[in-house]
C-alpha cells in the first residue's frame, strides 16, 4: 500500500491574496456589464471573460490550498457584491453573487479531491462542473421571465465556458509553473 502524505502549501501572502481578489473582482465585474450585451442569440460578451475567475481559483488552490482558495473566494464575493450592486442591475448583481459564490466553492472542493492526479485533470473537471453550477444559476436568476432568449444565451454561455476552460489549461500550466517556489541549493 502506497501511502500519499497531505500536500504542503505556500502561505498565502498579503499580496498573493490582494492580487486574486482584485483579479477576481474585475472578472466579476466585467463579466456582469459585458453580460448584458448579446453577441446574437445564443451567446453574449460576458461568457468570455467569467471563465477567468476559475482560473484564479485554480492556481490560488493548486499554489496556496484550498483553504486559501476559499478566502480568496470569500473576499472575492464582498467586492462583486460591492461591485455588483454598484454598476449592475439589482437583479443581475444578485444572480452573479449567487452564481459566484456557489461556483467557486464547488470548483475549489472538486479541485482538492483531483489535485494529485494529472496537473490538467484537476483544473479541467472543476472548471466544468462549476461552470455548469454557474451558468444554471445565474442564468435562471437573471433573465428568466423577462422575454429575452435567456435559455439559448445560456447554452452558449456553457458552451463558450466549458471551451474557455480547455484554452485557460495552458496558461494554468504557465503561470502555475512560473508562481512554483524557487528551491534553495544547500
Amino acid at each position: 500500500m502506497r501511502l500519499v502524505s497531505p500536500p504542503v502549501f505556500a502561505p498565502l501572502t498579503a499580496r498573493a491574496l490582494t492580487g486574486a481578489v482584485l483579479a477576481m473582482g474585475a472578472v466579476v465585474l466585467l463579466s456582469n456589464i459585458l453580460v448584458q450585451y448579446p453577441i446574437n442569440d445564443w451567446l453574449t460578451w460576458g461568457a468570455f471573460s467569467y471563465p477567468l475567475a476559475f482560473l484564479v481559483s485554480n492556481l490560488i488552490n493548486r499554489r496556496f490550498g484550498p483553504r486559501a482558495a476559499r478566502t480568496v473566494a470569500w473576499y472575492g464575493f464582498a467586492l462583486a457584491v460591492l461591485l455588483s450592486f454598484w454598476l449592475a442591475t439589482p437583479r443581475i448583481a444578485v444572480a452573479s453573487c449567487s452564481a459566484f459564490i456557489a461556483a467557486q466553492l464547488l470548483d475549489i472542493s472538486v479541485f482538492d479531491r483531483l489535485r494529485n492526479g494529472s496537473w490538467w485533470r484537476a483544473p479541467i473537471v472543476a472548471t466544468t462542473c462549476s461552470a455548469t453550477l454557474d451558468t444554471t444559476i445565474f442564468w435562471s436568476i437573471a433573465f428568466a421571465g423577462v422575454g429575452l432568449p435567456w435559455i439559448s444565451w445560456a447554452a452558449g454561455d456553457l458552451a463558450v465556458k466549458l471551451g474557455m476552460g480547455v484554452c485557460l489549461l495552458g496558461p494554468f500550466r504557465a503561470l502555475l509553473w512560473r508562481s512554483a517556489p524557487r528551491r534553495q541549493n544547500a
